[in-house]
């Protein structure tokens, strides 16, 4: 090759630059002794017009790209079946809560009627067993004054008995009054003394 051509095809190669894609992937780099710069350079090769790549190693790069792009989806899928595995694990958790909060809600609401039932059970007895204690201090205020009534009888008995008595001895009282007076009357008529028998009699 002339200079002329080959500064051509290092224009030409400087002016379109290959596609990433197409060039293998470069090995790693064996530490080597350090070399000079100029030994770099020269070690750097220069695509020429005539290096181009083969097509059957473009498409086995282009797949190579391909699986790479479907092994993003497959960490899209996997991030996407955590995500479903994470929601649903967050609806069985709601679903869990939900299903606790409906049972703890029944066993109030349950708990809650019986203790209804127990205080009206509860009011209704008070209720009779007052009513009973009404109706017991009725026949007892009943029975109360039946028998006021009749220890009010039995005083006003005693009261009229008492009179009775009253009566007959102030009765008694003024015949023997009239007995003194009448035989005291006599002994002043007669001019007698009266006897030691008869001042005995009173």
């Amino acid at each position: 090759m002339t200079e002329q051509e080959t500064k051509t095809s290092e224009a030409e190669s400087a002016s379109v630059p290959p596609p990433a894609e197409t060039q293998p992937p470069a090995p790693e780099p064996v530490p080597e002794a350090p070399k000079d710069v100029a030994e770099e350079k020269s070690v750097i090769p220069v695509p020429t017009s005539d290096d181009k790549p083969d097509e059957s190693k473009a498409l086995v790069l282009v797949e190579k790209t391909q699986e790479v792009v479907e092994v993003k989806p497959s960490e899209g899928s996997v991030n996407r079946d955590a995500v479903l595995a994470r929601v649903a694990t967050e609806k069985r958790m709601s679903l869990i809560k939900a299903w606790e909060e409906s049972e703890k809600s029944k066993v109030e609401n349950k708990a809650h009627k019986k203790l209804s039932a127990i205080s009206a059970w509860e009011n209704s007895k008070k209720a009779s067993v007052e009513a009973e204690l009404k109706k017991l201090e009725e026949q007892l205020e009943k029975k109360k004054a039946v028998q006021a009534e009749k220890i009010k009888n039995k005083i006003a008995k005693i009261h009229k008995e008492a009179e009775e008595k009253r009566a007959i001895i102030e009765a008694k009282k003024g015949e023997n009054i009239l007995k003194a007076e009448e035989v005291a009357a006599k002994y002043r008529a007669t001019g007698t003394a009266p006897s030691k028998k008869l001042l005995d009699w009173f």
